[in-house]
């Protein structure tokens, strides 16, 4: 008798087949599990999915002139991309602005052609105040109204913003813009901004995740190193950051650094500058990475402190004992073992660092401003759309870090405790 068949003549002491009471078992300890994770899972999609989608879908979609000029947008899907624009799309216009007036609209419809033309908005409010009194012929109309009415540029911008859903916000993320004739091309050389942001943000997020590394590096090997009672006190010097408001750290900064702060009284002091020459160290990309790596260099130590830890110190010796140098026994032997906690602390500290906000705001002035403050900045006041785009662009450039990590180090080596 095979096994599956002794199996199935099991009986459990209630007369139930064996086999159907342990897939009964198995199922309500799935069940149990499951509603053990389940609040946490709705969290997670709340807070963290659902936001996410819908940045995503809102940085490719935006109805502003679709939803209020159906008449013009009917006239596009029917004429395909070239055609110059006749009577009837001169119509279509008038139409939808007479609808546009009654609905009190028109801002809403010309703040989304502004997004791909800008200075366009006054054009579109100013016609919809006199629309009841166009008459045809419509295209004449409306050009001796205002002649922009009659540019190419104006058309293909319309066309543009016609479809709700669209991809211009991303390429104006990329210092994109669409031509008169549909196709893409670089905007002027004077309004590029956003990939020279991308650019600065990354290289300012390396050179402070790098500063970091430099500096946690020995206070972590310290830390593993000293007896208890040393190490739980100069943790609690590692840690009191954590325990002090980041707004008090960074005026605190501010106050150290500033022209006439501490550092540079005391360099005074010293005679190693003059009166004249106090050092710019605030409100520049200076002061940015300086009370950056202040802020972030306890997510470095961490990490590596608790992966050093864990190494023996019989390995050194044992490399020592074989003739290996001081150099040669840290090359090969303990920092070969540490790289899961660099690559934790550096993962970690470049993630923050990329997407900081508060620090760049209050000490970076013009010049120590990243590709975040550019966000907040129309999410308050511009244009959600094209944060979201942004957002978009800064959250694949994330996701690319974390495949990277993975590929050279493995996500199965992060140790982050």
């Amino acid at each position: 008798m095979s096994d599956g068949a002794a199996i199935d003549l099991l009986k459990t002491s209630d007369g139930r087949p064996l086999k159907a009471a342990l897939a009964e078992a198995q199922r309500r300890a799935k069940r149990r599990a499951f509603l053990l994770v389940a609040p946490l899972l709705l969290f997670v999609i709340l807070t963290f999915i659902l936001p996410i989608g819908q940045m995503l879908h809102r940085s490719v979609y935006h109805d502003g002139l679709a939803a209020n000029a159906p008449v013009l947008k009917a006239w596009f899907e029917a004429n395909p991309e070239g055609t110059a624009p006749d009577e009837a799309a001169y119509a279509a216009l008038a139409a939808d602005f007479k609808t546009m007036k009654a609905a009190k609209t028109a801002g809403i419809a010309g703040t989304r052609v502004n997004y791909t033309l800008p200075a366009t908005r006054s054009l579109f409010t100013a016609t919809a105040r006199v629309a009841d009194k166009l008459a045809p012929p419509y295209k004449e109309a409306l050009i001796a109204l205002d002649e922009k009415w009659a540019s190419p540029e104006v058309w293909g911008a319309l066309r543009a913003a016609s479809s709700a859903y669209t991809i211009d916000f991303y390429l104006v993320s990329v210092d994109l813009e669409r031509a008169a004739d549909g196709t893409i091309q670089k905007v002027p050389e004077n309004t590029r901004i956003y990939i020279y942001l991308f650019v600065k943000t990354f290289l300012l997020s390396g050179l402070i995740t790098l500063t970091c590394l430099i500096l946690a590096f020995p206070v972590a090997h310290l830390l593993a190193v000293l007896p208890m009672a040393r190490a739980n006190l100069l943790m609690i010097c590692v840690l009191l950051p954590f325990w002090t408001s980041l707004l008090v750290r960074t005026t605190s900064w501010i106050v150290v650094l500033q022209s006439q702060g501490v550092v540079n009284d005391l360099l005074i002091a010293l005679g190693i500058i003059g009166e004249d020459g106090r050092l710019a160290m605030m409100y520049n990309q200076t002061g940015t990475i300086i009370v950056m790596t202040h802020v972030l260099l306890p997510f470095m130590i961490l990490p590596l402190y608790s992966v050093m830890k864990t190494i023996p110190p019989s390995y050194a010796r044992a490399a020592r004992s074989l003739g290996a140098t001081s150099w040669t026994t840290f090359r090969r032997i303990y920092l070969p073992q540490t790289l899961p906690g660099i690559g934790a602390g550096a993962l970690l500290v470049f993630i923050l660092a990329v997407g900081y906000y508060i620090t760049p705001a209050l000490v970076g002035g013009a010049d120590g401003q990243l590709i975040s403050n550019f966000i907040d900045f129309h999410m308050d006041k511009s244009n959600w759309s094209l944060a979201a785009a942004l957002s978009a662009m800064l959250l694949a450039g994330v996701l690319v870090l974390y495949w990277l990590y993975d590929r050279l180090i493995g996500i199965d080596n992060l140790k982050l405790g």
